[in-house]
Parts: structure tokens; C-alpha cells; sequence
């Protein structure tokens, strides 16, 4: 008799917790410890998006890419730019065989998803999209360009640090490894000056250099860090150098090419030697970054360096407009 009462009460406390279970919002039941924190993406127009799929829905991901996953994707996008809006189709079908949903717009999105990815390859619209983002208080990872010009640009930062939610924007150019050993190792001791470039192809509707040559413009920041104080740039069909000077004297320079094979790199010029900045090492050292930001809410990279950046790249369109004068970065950054 003993051992049946037992019995029944083991069950009855059994079903009494399933009955208590039942009875608590779902929402309180979704994101269990062992669930993946689910992404969306907004902008099917570049090769980021696939590239940050595949990464993350991977059956064996590197173990910093754990415990994520792309659920949902909003896929425009540009509508303007032929580069961008053509690759559309083959992304939707890349991303739909890793199990991402599609969805037609991006409130409906947001509400199935905890962080976003930001990818939309054109500026021009990512005002607008990153306002929805922050309204929704989804922490997000915002691609190059961040906007279509500084002023977007500032926008955006303005208002998500304004509602509390965490953006975080780069280049994965930042994280080549001889970049980092400098910025973060004390690889060749004091950084004296440095010297970058890259591709920096043209796309109208945007600041000369947004479009790729922040490419380039994020590998001198690495290096050198934030102080840069005025701007003069040289300008041919083909080549863009521009020269920055920080205000403690130092010297970096942005090269950047739209003849000849594209490439990525740069010289790092310091007290205890000099270092070539080596080759672009792929998505996954910034996928990795990524998934940290998501985790801790805390972008690695200082959003004031992110706004100089980007007014150090409009300060080199307004030399241009200029004939190549001095532009101090105070004008843009105001």
C-alpha cells in the first residue's frame, strides 16, 4: 500500500508540474539556456548575407559561432543599385536551403528574431531600416556603409545610444591578424604611421569612399586609432590617396585603386619596427566579433571611432570638392 501511494504521488507531482508548465506564457518557454539565440538578416544584396549564413547555421560551427542561428531574412535590399538588387533571387535560394525563412517585411521579421544583421549593401535605405531595428530594441550588427552619407550615419548611432540598443558596425578588414597584433599586442611597439589601401570603386548616391574604399579606411584606423585631425586628398579617374593627419603629428595614408587587381593591406610603421598588414583572411574572424557583440551587448569597436571613420571618408569628398585643400574633420564631425 505504501509503495502505490508513492507511486501516485510521484505522478500527481509529475502532472501538476506539466499542468504549471502549460500554463506559463510561451515566450517564458522559448529561450531556454539550451536554445539558439535566433538572428535576422535585412538585405538579401550582398554576398555578406549568404557568407554570414553559412557560418552560422554550419552542422559543426567554429565554438564561438555556437548557439546562433539565421531563422528569418527580410530580403531587400536595394532597389536601385543593378549590382545589388540582381543578386537577390540566387541569395533567397542560398539561404532558404540553410533553413532561413523569408519574410515580406521587416516588422514581421523583427518579431521573429532576437538580434539582427543589418546587410542591406546599399546606404541609402539603411535609415530607415536601422529606425525600425531600434524600435523593435533588437541589438544589431550594421555592414558597410553604415548610411548613405555622415549625417545618416550619426543618426543612426544617435538613436540607438538615445533608446539603449547595441549596434556595432565594421569592416572585416579590421580584424586581419597583423592588424589586430598591432592595435591590441603592442606588435611593433608605438604606432608611428601607417600606410593602407584597397579597392574603393564608385557607387553614385553615396560618399566616394563608403561605397569600398571604407575597406581600406578601417585598415589606417586599426592602426593608427582615433585622433585623426584634418583630411587632404588627391584624386584621378583611377586612384584616390588620401592623407590624414592625427593630432599628434603622426602621418597615415588611405590609397585607394579602381585599376589594376584588387587588392587589401598596408604598412604599419612603428618605433620597434615595421609590419606589413598582410592578406584579407575571409568573413569568420568577424563573425566571431559578431557573435560576441550579441552575447555581451557590447560593440568592440568604440562608436565615436566608427563616426570618425566615417567623417574622416566625408571629409576626403569635401577635399575633393575643394581641389584637394586641407579639410579639418571638426567641420564634419561639428
Amino acid at each position: 500500500m505504501k509503495s502505490s501511494r508513492r507511486l501516485f504521488l510521484k505522478k500527481s507531482a509529475a502532472l501538476g508540474t506539466v499542468a504549471s508548465l502549460g500554463s506559463l506564457p510561451i515566450s517564458l518557454l522559448a529561450n531556454q539556456p539550451n536554445d539558439p539565440i535566433k538572428i535576422g538578416i535585412i538585405g538579401l544584396d550582398t554576398s555578406h548575407a549568404p557568407a554570414f549564413t553559412k557560418l552560422f547555421n554550419s552542422e559543426s560551427p567554429k565554438p564561438e559561432l555556437a548557439g546562433f542561428r539565421v531563422v528569418a531574412a527580410y530580403p531587400h535590399g536595394s532597389r536601385d543599385i543593378q549590382s545589388s538588387y540582381e543578386r537577390i533571387p540566387g541569395y533567397i535560394d542560398q539561404v532558404r536551403e540553410l533553413g532561413v525563412e523569408i519574410i515580406d517585411s521587416i516588422e514581421a521579421m523583427l518579431a521573429k528574431v532576437d538580434v539582427v544583421l543589418l546587410e542591406t549593401n546599399d546606404g541609402k535605405p539603411r535609415l530607415e531600416q536601422a529606425r525600425k531595428v531600434i524600435a523593435a530594441r533588437k541589438p544589431f550588427f550594421i555592414d558597410k556603409p553604415v548610411a548613405a552619407s555622415f549625417e545618416d550615419t550619426k543618426a543612426i548611432y544617435e538613436e540607438a545610444k538615445a533608446a539603449g540598443v547595441p549596434i556595432f558596425s565594421a569592416s572585416s578588414l579590421r580584424y586581419m591578424v597583423n592588424a589586430q597584433a598591432v592595435r591590441h599586442d603592442n606588435k611593433i611597439g608605438k604606432v608611428l604611421g601607417c600606410d593602407a589601401f584597397s579597392p574603393a570603386k564608385l557607387e553614385s548616391g553615396h560618399p566616394d569612399l563608403f561605397w569600398y574604399g571604407i575597406h581600406g579606411v578601417e585598415i589606417l584606423f586599426t592602426v593608427m586609432g582615433t585622433g585623426c585631425e584634418s583630411v587632404t586628398r588627391f584624386s584621378t579617374a583611377d586612384t584616390d590617396v588620401v592623407v590624414g593627419t592625427w593630432e599628434d603629428g603622426r602621418i597615415g595614408t588611405f590609397r585607394g585603386t579602381r585599376a589594376g587587381k584588387h587588392e587589401y593591406g598596408g604598412t604599419a610603421f612603428g618605433e620597434e619596427g615595421n609590419l606589413v598588414l598582410g592578406q584579407y583572411e575571409g568573413y569568420e574572424p568577424l563573425a566571431v566579433q559578431i557573435a560576441a557583440f550579441f552575447k555581451t551587448k557590447k560593440s568592440p569597436v568604440d562608436d565615436a571611432e566608427t563616426l570618425e571613420i566615417y567623417a574622416f571618408m566625408e571629409a576626403a569628398d569635401e577635399s575633393k570638392r575643394r581641389g584637394g585643400a586641407k579639410v579639418n574633420l571638426a567641420e564634419i564631425l561639428g
